[in-house]
């Protein structure tokens, strides 16, 4: 941050806090205050503001996702290996889609600071103990907000939402695909669909497939670590979700993430 301010000279001038950082530093192995808790408004770490209402939200949005990819009889054709490499590479944009149709909204607030005299404080109790989960920032959950809100201002139609969620989860560049050209082929397919959906609903808006696909793109610029963060930390604790999901696609019918 240009203005940051965070670790200003005027902030070093009281004596109390000067022996605080100085034990606090000499705990953290002489960490420069550039590494550093960063109080910048856009990078202050946040939280749902009501995460009970959210993540149940959240995981009904994931079951629908999930169950998208149970009743593809195409995806199931598929390697396993390649069915896992799809699941980990498309199941954020995935559920952003769903977080969109279902129009599920969702607000944060700043996570409260520990102050410096606890963190030295439970310093020496915090060792073997497992390392604090990160938080998301500002910024990051804004940029997310800004994504959900280009495509409602899509309004996308339920088969709109169908074939762009097809186009999306049949990825032929994920790395390390077995059958990439049957993928290829699966997305092509879903994409002339879309375009077929589109011409009758939209006969005026000649540019609105490529626009959709455009907009879709951003989607897998959101880091999983956010989404995950975010709406399933509270939920599921330090399992991994990918594996959640894979055992919710594979073994388990109708089962719900339940905060």
């Amino acid at each position: 941050c240009e203005r940051c301010q965070c670790h200003s000279e005027d902030k070093h001038t009281a004596i109390l806090y000067t022996l605080l950082s100085q034990n606090l530093n000499h705990s953290r192995g002489g960490r420069s205050p550039a590494h550093q808790r960063c109080l910048c408004h856009q990078r202050r770490t946040v939280c749902l503001r009501t995460p009970h209402v959210t993540c149940q939200a959240a995981s009904n949005v994931l079951v629908k996702t999930i169950s998208f990819m149970k009743n593809l009889p195409s995806f199931h054709l598929l390697p396993r290996e390649d069915q896992l490499l799809l699941l980990d590479s498309c199941w954020v944009p995935l559920f952003l889609l769903g977080l969109v149709q279902e129009m599920v909204t969702f607000e944060v607030m700043e996570m409260p600071a520990p102050s410096m005299l606890k963190k030295i404080l439970l310093d020496g109790q915090s060792k073997g103990q497992e390392p604090e989960r990160t938080q998301p920032t500002l910024a990051a959950v804004q940029r997310l907000q800004c994504c959900l809100n280009t495509f409602w201002r899509l309004d996308l139609s339920p088969k709109e939402y169908a074939y762009l969620k097809g186009a999306v989860l049949f990825n032929p560049d994920v790395p390390g695909l077995r059958a990439s050209l049957y993928i290829e082929s699966l997305q092509r397919e879903a994409q002339r669909a879309l375009q077929e959906v589109l011409q009758p609903l939209h006969p005026e808006d000649q540019g609105r497939f490529a626009r959709i696909l455009l907009i879709a793109s951003t989607l897998k610029s959101i880091p999983p670590a956010l989404i995950t963060d975010l709406f399933f930390r509270p939920v599921i604790g330090n399992a991994d979700i990918v594996e959640l999901i894979a055992e919710m696609l594979y073994e388990i019918t109708g089962r719900h993430l339940a905060p």
